[in-house]
């Protein structure tokens, strides 16, 4: 998309208390419609840039456009931003009507049009008839879809979430996850949504910015961030992956041959390797196909001893002894679970593979 079809676009943007930076130069284009998530650990920026584009905090440099405007300078209630906070910021002593109707008053609605308005926003998050309830009269879920009618009932140009779902128990934080997707899409509304939380990125989000120290490691569709990571920490934070030290052996300009730090020789989808190089294979967890031990053969085929185990329902992480090398494996529960001790084959395919350099970052990037 061009600039004027964007948005919310932030170009080279840096925000420093002091001598701390929180965030430094951010380049970031958020597409019209979009869900887009703001994805890293604690300290690591997403909030400050969030708070940065409502108009909370101001960028020590750089610029900060929302649909082709510099607002830089504009204030919060200028910017016509929905803003949906982790503790939901509802008025306790006012109804339901009241609190989503709150910024309507200030923008020159009349009566009859904000109980109109009003009336939709709650019909939209499912919640139709609540207009004379308190917020105390409401379940936890019940609040946190309150407080996003509030935010779309002005109609905003942008939604900005600050982890919304963190306060709900886990099964209701999984519903939510579905309803404000569903939300998101009915309503079109671009969306700016933070979170710590690895699967909520990846099952909400059109795209993922994965954050680390103030910085934006990777930007992409959640299935290639997750596939194809762009460095050792998107990696290592986003699902759960094996990072596996070697030496380039052969390469043919299609496969390359690693020599890994047991001995044991893996085949990887590469470009051009120079022989003797160090590199870092990522494969995730769920990529590593265990299977009885028999069944060990062709290229990129192991046997291993299960060392331990996790029993997570459906699915069981375990962790193999290759030679000394250690390798998690996720894999579906079929007819048995492996236990610990059992000689076991692992497979994984050179497409599965990416290589990172010596500075952690991916190879053919």
């Amino acid at each position: 998309m061009t600039a004027r079809e964007a948005a919310v676009e932030l170009r080279q943007v840096t925000l420093a208390y002091g001598a701390f930076v929180a965030v430094q130069n951010v380049e970031l284009v958020i597409d019209k419609g979009t869900f887009v998530t703001l994805l890293g650990p604690s300290g690591c920026g997403k909030t400050t840039i969030l708070r940065s584009v409502a108009g909370l905090v101001t960028p020590s440099s750089g610029e900060i456009r929302i649909k082709g405007r510099r607002v830089n300078d504009v204030p919060i209630h200028k910017r016509n931003i929905g803003l949906v906070f982790q503790n939901y910021a509802l008025f306790p002593h006012k109804t339901v009507a009241d609190n989503v109707g709150f910024g309507l008053k200030y923008r020159s609605v009349g009566k009859a049009e904000i109980r109109a308005r009003v009336k939709r926003a709650l019909d939209i998050v499912r919640l139709p008839g609540v207009e004379q309830k308190l917020p105390s009269e409401l379940s936890g879920g019940q609040q946190q879809r309150i407080a996003l009618a509030r935010a779309i009932v002005i109609e905003p140009d942008v939604l900005l979430l600050d982890e919304p779902l963190s306060a709900l128990d886990a099964n209701l934080r999984e519903e939510m996850r579905i309803e404000l997707k569903a939300i998101q899409r009915e309503v079109g509304i671009t969306t700016v949504f933070v979170t710590h939380d690895q699967e909520e990125a990846l099952a909400m989000s059109d795209r993922v910015v994965v954050m680390n120290h103030g910085v934006v490691e990777q930007v992409g569709a959640p299935e290639d961030v997750y596939r194809w990571p762009a460095s050792r920490f998107v990696a290592n934070f986003l699902g759960q992956s094996n990072i596996l030290p070697g030496v380039v052996e052969a390469g043919n300009g299609t496969l390359s041959t690693i020599r890994l730090s047991n001995g044991a020789a893996l085949t990887v989808g590469s470009g051009a390797m120079t022989p003797g190089r160090k590199v870092e294979a990522v494969v995730r967890a769920h990529r590593v196909i265990v299977a009885p031990a028999d069944r060990a053969n062709g290229a990129n085929a192991f046997v291993g001893s299960i060392a331990s185990l996790a029993y997570l329902g459906g699915t069981a992480a375990y962790f193999i002894d290759v030679d000394g090398l250690r390798v998690q494996a996720i894999n579906a529960i079929d007819q048995r679970m492996y236990r610990e001790g059992d000689r076991v084959s692992l497979v994984i395919a050179p497409e599965d593979c990416v290589l990172l350099d010596e500075d952690g970052k991916r190879i053919g990037a």
